[in-house]
Parts: C-alpha cells; structure tokens; sequence
C-alpha cells in the first residue's frame, strides 16, 4: 500500500522560508518522479515542482529561483525548500508520486504566507 505524507507546513511572513518534506512507503521510490503540487482558495490546481530519480529537477517559472526540489532516497523522502515567500504561495501543497506509471497523492500541508 503506498503512503505519502507531507509535513511542514504552517504560517509564516513574506519573505520567510518554510522546508516541506514527504514521506513515502510502499513504492519503489528511488525510481519514482516526485513532485509537488498546490491547490490555492478559488485557484486552479498548480503543478510546482518536480525531480526525477537521477536528480534533475524542474519547476514553474512562479517558483523557479525560490523553491528547490530535493529528494533523499535512503530516507525514501522528497522535499520542498520554499524560500522568499510571497503571499501568493498561500496554497495547500501535494506530495505525487509516480511509481511504474501510476500516480499517488499525499493528504497536503497547509502553507499561509502572511504578515
């Protein structure tokens, strides 16, 4: 049974930096793309972030220079280093996975960026 579970998030000021993490059982994680993703209040879902097992990573123009991707396959855990925050980062964030194909989800963490 595959399990995601993000941690790390919370209520910080702009300008701040938050460190999500997730946590994975039951895949083959250090073959799996991770990624992160972001559902805001009255927004359309928003993919973030994403790294491959070799490490490369990519991200949406939004993000890139603030947010990095990391993954640590020996603790099967991705994270998400969030960095110069801005208000409109407000957003629950996803854990995905795709393991062989198949997409799993994470329950989300909440992030609130605001003074």
């Amino acid at each position: 049974q595959v399990q995601l579970v993000e941690s790390g998030g919370g209520l910080v000021q702009p300008g701040g930096s938050l460190r999500l993490s997730c946590a994975a059982s039951g895949t083959t994680f250090s073959r799996s793309f991770m990624e992160w993703h972001r559902q805001a209040p009255g927004k359309q879902h928003e993919w973030v972030a994403g790294i491959n097992s070799d490490g490369t990573t990519v991200y949406v123009d939004a993000v890139r220079g603030r947010f990095t991707i990391s993954r640590d396959n020996a603790k099967r855990t991705v994270y998400l280093q969030m960095n110069s925050l801005k208000p409109e980062d407000t957003a629950v964030y996803y854990c995905k996975s795709i393991d062989v194909g198949v997409p799993y989800w994470g329950q989300g963490t909440q992030v609130t960026v605001s003074s």
